[in-house]
């Protein structure tokens, strides 16, 4: 069965701190591009990060370069989210998605994540 485990979202505000967690299980940890997708009221969903597990290499949205930064536990099969700086503007429900290609978790228009987990919202205030 399987499940990927989204937490760690909440209200913070503007300059503030959040890191977010999303637990694997069911599938290939290793094998998997795994990274956060988000979508915020009456807008496209876009991708975030993204983490190519058994290369190490990492993808991200040009607005959150610098703040964010996306790594993954290999024993806990666990993949991290840490967001600095947070803006207003990154105020969305952040969804985590698999896929063996990251380009497919950051294109969510390209098609459909192999894996899609449940939502975290993040509020970003004054």
């Amino acid at each position: 069965d399987v499940q990927l485990q989204a937490s760690g979202g909440g209200l913070e505000q503007v300059g503030g701190s959040l890191r977010l967690s999303c637990a694997v299980s069911g599938f290939s940890f290793e094998d998997y591009a795994i990274g956060w997708v988000r979508q915020a009221p009456g807008k496209e969903r876009e991708g975030v990060a993204c983490i190519a597990n058994r290369l190490g290499s990492t993808m991200y949205l040009d607005s959150v370069k610098g703040r964010f930064t996306i790594s993954s536990d290999n024993v806990r099969n666990t993949v991290y989210l840490q967001m600095n700086s947070l803006k207003s503007e990154d105020t969305a429900v952040y969804y985590c998605a698999a896929d063996p290609l990251c380009v497919v978790v950051m294109t969510p228009k390209l098609r459909e994540t192999d894996f899609w987990g449940q939502g975290t919202q993040v509020t970003v205030g004054m």
